[in-house]
C-alpha cells in the first residue's frame, strides 16, 4: 500500500467546485522555479469528489484545466457520466519541459502554455491550458515571437476555412460569436496566433486550425504579461523527466504524432543529461508507460512515492 508520506507528495486534500481559475499554480512558492534545478516538478495534484450531473468537460472548465488532461488523469471515469461520489484527480502537478526559456513555451503534447518571467534567481512560471491544431491543421513547431497584439479582434476568415465551410462569412466582428475571443496575439506571419475563444470547452483539445486557444480569463491575463517581441517556443514533448531531491519522476502523455522517442529512451537520455541515478523501479516505469496519466510519477528504485489515480491499482500494491 502507498504510505502516508507518499500520499502527501503530489496530492493534497479533496476540494470543492469553486469559481473559475485562471492560470496555475496559484501559490507563489509553487510557481517559483528559482533554485529548483533543471527539471523541477511544479504544482500539486488535488482530489475532487464528483457530484450529481457533473461531467469531466464541465469540471475541467470549472477548475481551469484542459479537458484532455483531466480525462487522461482519470481513465476509469466515463467523461459524460462519471460515477457520482467517485474521487477524481485534478492534475495540477507537472514536470516542466526540457530547457524551458524565458517567454512563452507551448508544449503541444501536454496541451499547456508555460509563461516564464523574471530573472535567473527570481524566475516563476504560469501555466495555462490550451486548445491546439486539429489533425491536418497542426500548430507549427519552432521558435517564434509575438509579432503584434489586438484587443477585440475581427476574424478575417481564411479562404481555406471558408472552402471547407461555405456558410462562414468573410469577416466576424468582435463579440460573443467571434471564435478569436477578446484578444489576439499573432506569432507567425501565416496567421497563427494565441487567442481567446467563444467555445471554452475546446480548451485542452485538438480543435483549432493551428492557432492556440485559451480560456477567456487566461488570455486576458497572458495578454497583459506578454509584450510584442516575447519569444514563443512551440515544442512537442510527450515524455518529460523530473529530478527532485534525488528522486526521478516520469510524466507520460500520448504521442499522437508518433514521432517521439520511447519512454525508456527518453528516460535514460534525460537522466544522462541530468546526472540522476540510473537505477529505476521497472514496475513504476511500466505503469507510467501503459497508463499515460499525464502527471508525474516517481520511478526511482528507492522511492515509494507514486501519485496515482485511485481506481487504478498501483504497482506497489
Amino acid at each position: 500500500m502507498m504510505s502516508i508520506t507518499s500520499f502527501m507528495v503530489l496530492v493534497t486534500l479533496i476540494v470543492s467546485a469553486t469559481p473559475l481559475y485562471a492560470w496555475y499554480p496559484r501559490a507563489a512558492e509553487e510557481r517559483s522555479i528559482a533554485d529548483k534545478g533543471p527539471a523541477p516538478v511544479i504544482g500539486v495534484n488535488r482530489y475532487y469528489q464528483i457530484a450529481e450531473g457533473e461531467t469531466l468537460i464541465q469540471l475541467a472548465r470549472a477548475f481551469g484545466l484542459g479537458y484532455t488532461n483531466v480525462a487522461q488523469a482519470n481513465p476509469r471515469l466515463d467523461p459524460w457520466l462519471p460515477t457520482v461520489g467517485k474521487t477524481m484527480v485534478l492534475p495540477y502537478a507537472t514536470i516542466l519541459p526540457r530547457d524551458l526559456q524565458p517567454g512563452i513555451t507551448i508544449n503541444l503534447a501536454d496541451y499547456r502554455l508555460y509563461l516564464v518571467q523574471g530573472h535567473k534567481h527570481n524566475r516563476s512560471v504560469r501555466i495555462y491550458p490550451v486548445g491546439i491544431g486539429v489533425e491536418g491543421w497542426e500548430t507549427p513547431l519552432g521558435d517564434f515571437k509575438v509579432l503584434h497584439k489586438t484587443p477585440r479582434p475581427t476574424w478575417n476568415v481564411p479562404a481555406s476555412i471558408r472552402k471547407r465551410d461555405p456558410s462562414l462569412p468573410r469577416r466576424v466582428r468582435p463579440g460573443p460569436d467571434n471564435p478569436l475571443g477578446d484578444y489576439w496575439m499573432a506569432f507567425t506571419r501565416r496567421r497563427h496566433g494565441i487567442h481567446g475563444t467563444n467555445e471554452p470547452y475546446g480548451v485542452g483539445r485538438r480543435v483549432s486550425h493551428g492557432c492556440i486557444r485559451l480560456y477567456p480569463e487566461d488570455i486576458k491575463d497572458l495578454y497583459r504579461r506578454a509584450p510584442i517581441g516575447t519569444p514563443v517556443h512551440v515544442i512537442y514533448e510527450p515524455v518529460k523527466v523530473g529530478f527532485v531531491n534525488g528522486a526521478v519522476y516520469l510524466e507520460v502523455h500520448p504521442d499522437y504524432l508518433n514521432t517521439a522517442l520511447t519512454v525508456d529512451e527518453t528516460l535514460h537520455q534525460r537522466c544522462d543529461e541530468l546526472g540522476c541515478p540510473g537505477v529505476f523501479d521497472t514496475s513504476q516505469i511500466l505503469f507510467a508507460t501503459e497508463n499515460r496519466l499525464g502527471y508525474p510519477l516517481a520511478v526511482s528504485s528507492h522511492s515509494g512515492e507514486l501519485a496515482y489515480q485511485p481506481d487504478i491499482p498501483s504497482p506497489k500494491q
